[in-house]
């Protein structure tokens, strides 16, 4: 396959650290990014709500995160189980709505903020500028695998009547391929022929990238940051032996006037 177009992500000014896809305001009218470690000291800006941090300081975090991105009413998580689950949302409905078993979200509404939590991952954004339809993925090996980008698709298409040629992809901030060494038996299934028993070098995004071009998506990007290499910028599972934090994968379209997320 062609080699994917790569991409950084800028990060943006505030207290609250995150990077954003450039280009994706001005173009398509939609804030799409991810938050990182932060300059603070200790567990840093860690948004992960099962990663045993106090609830209280990950709560205030949150509220720090949704307060700098005006224009949603409405916020949609999900405790994330690395399956292939991804669910349309209608609308904006206000407050935060947490969802269980679901590893993406999709929706052509205005004023609904699309997140999924990821520390090595890679968070696949979609949007589709003709349809104004958009969705989040959270894609590690076996989301890979199984076939959840093709899952997202074709939510799109079915639900909000976009056509694969219209999408636009970026996979995001994840681990790249020289710091994520798997097994023979877990590239293969991700679609890079091996030996049983062997260990090799994986690159999740680029193996999205050819599962994209089998779609038809119409244009593919991929991040230049690395989770594992960039220990002061992003939490990493893998880097930290499990003991890291959680960064968060925001996608959607505001609404002018609208007010923050109530937390």
């Amino acid at each position: 396959m062609t080699e994917p177009i790569r991409c950084r992500e800028v990060r943006l000014p505030g207290v609250v650290p995150r990077w954003e896809i450039p280009g994706w305001r001005e173009r398509f009218g939609v804030a799409a990014g991810i938050t990182g470690r932060g300059d603070e000291p200790g567990p840093g800006f860690d948004l992960g709500l099962w990663t045993g941090e106090p609830v209280g300081q990950v709560s205030t975090r949150w509220r720090e995160l949704l307060r700098a991105g005006p224009g949603f009413g409405g916020a949609v998580l999900s405790h994330q189980v690395h399956g292939t689950a991804v669910a349309w949302h209608q609308g904006a409905s206000e407050g935060w709505t947490i969802r269980a078993g679901l590893d993406g979200h999709a929706t052509g509404a205005a004023g609904l903020l699309l997140l999924v939590t990821v520390a090595d991952c890679v968070p696949v954004y979609l949007v589709d500028p003709a349809r104004l339809n958009l969705a989040l993925i959270h894609a590690g090996w076996r989301g890979v695998a199984g076939g959840i980008l093709a899952a997202g698709v074709r939510l799109m298409v079915e639900a909000g009547g976009s056509s694969p040629e219209d999408i636009v992809m970026h996979c995001g901030v994840a681990i790249s391929g020289p710091c994520y060494e798997v097994a023979g038996e877990v590239a293969s299934a991700c679609g890079k022929l091996a030996d049983p028993g062997t260990k090799l070098h994986l690159d999740l995004r680029h193996r999205l990238a050819d599962q994209a071009a089998v779609l038809g998506l119409g244009e593919v990007t991929v991040s230049a940051h690395c989770t594992a290499s960039q220990p002061a910028d992003f939490f990493s599972h893998r880097r930290s032996g499990g003991a890291d934090g959680r960064q968060v994968a925001y996608l959607g379209r505001p609404v002018a006037g609208s007010t923050a997320v109530p937390l």
